[in-house]
């Protein structure tokens, strides 16, 4: 893709809007190699943004989903010890007795098992995609940010395994710790705020064409409000899509207060957010927005 405005092209084909920000964002990560950090809130579009360049470029996408405790063997590769023993027994039983042979054998790339990071070195075009960096430790940044430095790794018993063309890298975080700088000064950075009405709008017509536009109008309208009522956790985008649908999936094409209220589980996931959202006046939201 050639300028800014070529992959914002692209992206929308598949689906997902950008603005300019983003389609600048991801045209220098493109062209320079370097790793995307996506910032914000659950729900705004983040993950679904490698979904959307893994397909624009037809490469394949491969997820990391970090979480506490990872590390560079869940992470990377590991070695497949029951194939390993079973070819061990199998040597020993034919009369192998060299001991370097055996050695070399048992190390052979066939027994490695290639985790997320390494397959996305081994995998040319390919989309990594690593989930919620801020789940994960200090010490598995520092792992991480020496791998995407040079885009290799050297595995002991095989040698340095470089990629020949760099994966497209998307790191995402939610923001429930601070992310070392060293980590985010080797990337390229973009904030992913809650849309405007207009732009919510627009992106729930494009991931819901069937959707009727007043529900869609009236959805979008509904969780706006929302996210100004001092919530746990604010809907995201990815939420307002899932009403609509839930909704579209009732037979609904408008909705009222009293069938929001009623499938409020679709879009708030905390008991207190849904009581102070039913104690809010929705239908005098749906007035306000005039749909």
């Amino acid at each position: 893709m050639d300028d800014p405005e070529q992959v914002r092209a692209r992206l929308e084909e598949t689906g997902y809007l950008v603005d300019d920000g983003l389609a600048v964002a991801c045209f220098l990560g493109l062209r320079l190699h370097r790793p995307l950090f996506c910032e914000g809130d659950a729900g705004v579009g983040k993950t679904a943004l490698a979904s959307a360049l893994a397909e624009a470029l037809g490469a394949p996408l491969i997820r990391l989903q970090c979480h506490e405790g990872i590390d560079a063997s869940q992470a990377l590769y590991d070695w497949d010890f029951p194939r390993q023993l079973l070819h061990l027994r199998a040597a020993e039983a034919a009369g192998v007795t060299d001991a370097d042979r055996l050695e070399s054998e048992l190390y052979d790339r066939r027994f490695l098992i290639a985790r997320p990071l390494l397959r996305a070195l081994q995998t040319q075009p390919s989309v990594l995609l690593v989930d919620e960096i801020d789940r994960a430790d200090d010490e598995f940044e520092a792992f991480l940010l020496e791998l995407l430095s040079e885009y290799s790794v050297t595995i002991p018993e095989l040698g340095t395994l470089r990629a020949e063309v760099p994966p497209v890298v998307v790191l995402t975080s939610n923001r429930t710790r601070e992310v070392h700088d060293a980590l985010k000064r080797r990337c390229l950075y973009h904030w992913f705020d809650h849309p405007s009405f207009a732009r919510e709008l627009a992106i729930v017509r494009r991931r819901l064409p069937q959707v009727s536009a007043r529900l869609a109008e009236q959805v979008t309208a509904l969780v706006q409000a929302l996210r100004s009522a001092e919530l746990l956790k604010p809907p995201g985008v990815a939420e307002t899509i899932d009403w609509a649908e839930a909704l579209d999936a009732l037979g609904a094409s408008e909705v009222d207060a009293e069938l929001a209220v009623a499938t409020l589980g679709s879009v708030l996931k905390y008991r207190e957010d849904a009581e102070r959202a039913r104690g809010l006046d929705l239908a005098a939201v749906l007035a306000t927005r005039g749909v």
